[in-house]
């Protein structure tokens, strides 16, 4: 089904099923522990061995040799991977670094090698009897030491540019121009990266936890050098990803390997410093944002310059993409700079580029909010665009930011906030409250989908599709249900196994309504093959109560009657596969999700604890496929946005060029103590430019600009200003507001 025109009234719009508030269907199995992850599948790949991973004991360099010999002797081994035994490997699309190291080391903790023993214990015990001797090289790990030498990227959109910034901002009678940093941060999802593989023969299967199914079944064929077909990957569990599973890691290629060398299946799951350093991490960046203004407080210049890392120079945080798109101006410039550094590598998480991006932004308009005298709502409001700013031409499918601060300002009690800094307390508490944007852009993805008809009546969904936790299996069983006239537990949900049509995959925010539109085109067949098996006319039949009939007061050539689902399939299995391909619409029309947050936090005078009080999202995002699971997920985000905005720092140790907090006690993550009441409010609107569903994501609005509200509301209640993330209390120590008068 190609979409190219906006969507019209279809099935989806009853609303019988989508946009209700149904619990999740896998709910049961993750409760019960029946839920199988990658590293769990026993039976199906009986008598397994267990690899344990050798990482790389420097950052940069070559490795002059290995001595495997005491670990070969260890008890229960059964093989030694290594680059030198290991044959030709290639190097997928999505990875910047080998998977598997040598001679050459590209970061610390690259895979160098694999023990494959009989027992997890027993690898680990001949791992540590593995002994590499290095050549070090001198490396780069400093981003803000590498900034001058920083270069523009080879790929993507490296710098924008409209109307005479320069000029525009030296002329604005006020003016902005402050740097601000943020760290490298690591996903520290609960699941590990974890694989399992099996050969029988020349075919592979894959079992492991990874958002994107087709993305690394071609990357892990390609690194295997084995063809695409023969390569088999299952995922239909995942737990936590955010980015981090979305390409194939080295738990999957080291597990193949040694699968293939003992000749018998092999688990392979990355120990927590592995993870941190090994896999990727959102890397840190440095902004200077410049902001000109006329007295009136609209902004006439908008500058944000970005400079980011990653290994070998190869992908920049885009750090600036929403500035391009969030406010008015005339006059604009966007830029990245990208300095090549010999840490793990630089990759996607949760909103990647605009998370980042917006905790400095949002914090700058807050600044220039206060050198204008403006509330920081109505400053948002005043530069408020419904045409992409660079291109007025091209307006927003939807943009309803104002109503989100507003209806968020009035919920929030945003008339009771001190306008002075420092002037609220309760008790040894200094309260503020804090703004900013939220904005995340919609993206779509080719997604297709099998379902099928059987003679109980049940539909049977199939799609390589992967949840990550976010309700994937729910709303894609509403999908069907509301397609076929169905209640949800009459629909079966298929997922994460390349065998199934090849989906969007889970990412980007673009997975939720990208994956139901390839059901919905999957469903749009099946009625029609229905309703032809039926005898009855496919453009008007209606599907409700389990049961099929045609449209219209007297029910065409069947009278009248409504013929049953499973009758109807009786015979045999009506099936029916394809896949949803967009169009144009995304170029015509800037397609992007909105929202605001709001915070209040409570700062010790004598301590500087900061803690967080209480948090409020709106978000405009299309439809709501089901705003229980929605809201779980924008709940999740504002929780990681706590994390990134008071805690979440990889510490770099600059001489050995690695991250020395890799563990979840070094590296700290909110906890259900550190986060007070969540309040989301879903505006009602729907988005027919966006997919038949009229939906768009929602997982990552959730995180962007939460960080900055966070630091906004620090500054309301002390009138000390952080730009370097995270906001921790010695960054405040001495410079509180005496509160002795």
């Amino acid at each position: 089904m190609k979409f190219d025109t906006p969507a019209t009234t279809n099935p989806i719009d009853q609303l019988k099923v989508v946009g209700q508030p149904l619990n999740r269907i896998d709910g049961p199995l993750k409760t019960t522990g029946t839920a199988r992850y990658a590293y769990e599948w026993h039976d199906a790949a009986r008598n397994a061995a267990y690899g344990y991973v050798v990482g790389a004991g420097i950052a940069k360099g070559r490795i002059a040799a290995i001595d495997t010999d005491a670990a070969h002797r260890a008890p229960g081994v059964l093989a030694i991977v290594t680059a030198a035994n290991a044959g030709t490997l290639g190097k997928g699309r999505f990875n910047n670094a080998r998977l598997l190291g040598g001679p050459e080391v590209q970061h610390y903790h690259q895979a160098i090698a694999l023990v494959v023993a009989e027992t997890f214990e027993q690898a680990r015990a001949a791992a540590q009897l593995v002994r590499v001797r290095y050549e070090r090289e001198r490396g780069s790990f400093d981003l803000a030491a590498s900034r001058d030498g920083a270069t523009r990227p080879k790929s993507g959109v490296p710098e924008s540019a409209r109307g005479d910034f320069p000029g525009a901002f030296a002329a604005a009678p006020v003016q902005l121009d402050a740097t601000y940093s943020t760290p490298d941060q690591a996903h520290a999802m609960m699941e590990p990266h974890a694989s399992m593989a099996s050969w029988n023969g020349d075919q592979l299967t894959v079992w492991t936890s990874n958002q994107m199914i087709d993305w690394s079944r071609g990357d892990l064929a390609q690194t295997l050098g084995v063809p695409k077909e023969n390569v088999r990957l299952i995922s239909p569990f995942i737990g936590g990803g955010f980015g981090g599973k979305l390409f194939v890691r080295a738990d999957a290629v080291l597990a193949a390997l040694g699968a293939r060398a003992v000749r018998r299946p092999v688990k392979v799951a990355l120990t927590r410093p592995l993870i941190f350093n090994n896999t990727p991490h959102r890397p840190a960046t440095i902004q200077r944002i410049r902001l000109g203004a006329g007295r009136d407080g609209r902004l006439t210049a908008i500058g944000h310059e970005s400079w980011s890392g990653d290994i070998d120079g190869v992908k920049p945080e885009n750090a600036v993409q929403q500035t391009r798109l969030l406010y008015a101006g005339a006059h604009r410039m966007t830029a990245l700079r990208l300095s090549a550094l010999d840490l793990p590598e630089g990759n996607a998480m949760r909103a990647p580029g605009e998370a980042p991006g917006m905790m400095a932004l949002e914090i700058a308009m807050d600044e220039m909010a206060g050198k204008l005298g403006l509330d920081p709502v109505e400053f948002r409001v005043r530069n408020d665009t419904q045409v992409d700013p660079e291109k007025p031409e091209r307006p927003f499918s939807q943009r309803r930011l104002v109503d989100c601060l507003r209806i968020g300002a009035e919920r929030f009690g945003w008339q009771g906030r001190a306008t002075r800094p420092g002037a609220v307390r309760d008790g040894q508490w200094l309260v503020g409250m804090g703004v900013a944007a939220a904005f995340r852009n919609n993206q779509v993805a080719k997604s297709g989908a099998r379902v099928r008809l059987d003679k109980r009546g049940m539909v049977t969904v199939e799609t390589d599709m992967t949840d990550i936790g976010t309700g994937s299996y729910t709303i894609i069983a509403q999908t069907a249900a509301e397609m076929l006239g169905l209640p949800i537990d009459k629909v079966i949900v298929r997922l994460g196994d390349s065998a199934f049509p090849v989906s969007s995959g889970s990412g980007g925010q673009w997975g939720g309504n990208s994956s139901t539109a390839g059901v919905y085109a999957a469903c749009v067949k099946l009625r029609e093959a229905i309703a032809t098996q039926a005898g009855l006319d496919a453009a008007t039949a209606v599907f409700e109560n389990g049961r099929v009939r045609a449209g219209g007061s007297t029910g065409g050539s069947t009278g009248g009657r409504a013929v049953p689902l499973a009758s109807v399939a009786a015979r045999g299995d009506i099936v029916a596969e394809d896949t949803i391909e967009f169009g144009d619409l995304t170029r015509r029309y800037q397609q992007s999700t909105f929202g605001a947050h709001f915070v209040e936090v409570g700062v010790d005078a004598d301590t500087c604890e900061i803690r967080v009080r209480r948090m409020l999202a709106v978000c405009a995002a299309g439809r709501i496929l089901n705003p229980k699971s929605a809201r779980s997920q924008v709940i999740g985000a504002m929780t990681m946005g706590v994390g990134a905005a008071l805690m979440e720092e990889l510490a770099v140790d600059k001489r050995l060029g690695c991250f020395i907090n890799h563990d979840l006690a070094g590296y700290e993550v909110p906890v259900h103590a550190d986060i007070g009441p969540q309040e989301v409010v879903f505006l009602d609107e729907t988005d027919p430019m966006s997919s038949p569903m009229k939906a768009k994501g929602v997982g990552e609005l959730g995180i962007c600009g939460v960080g900055a509200a966070i630091a906004n509301a620090v500054f309301n209640a002390t009138g000390v200003r952080v730009r370097d993330y995270p906001v921790t209390l010695d960054k405040l120590l001495g410079r509180m507001p005496d509160l002795s008068a």
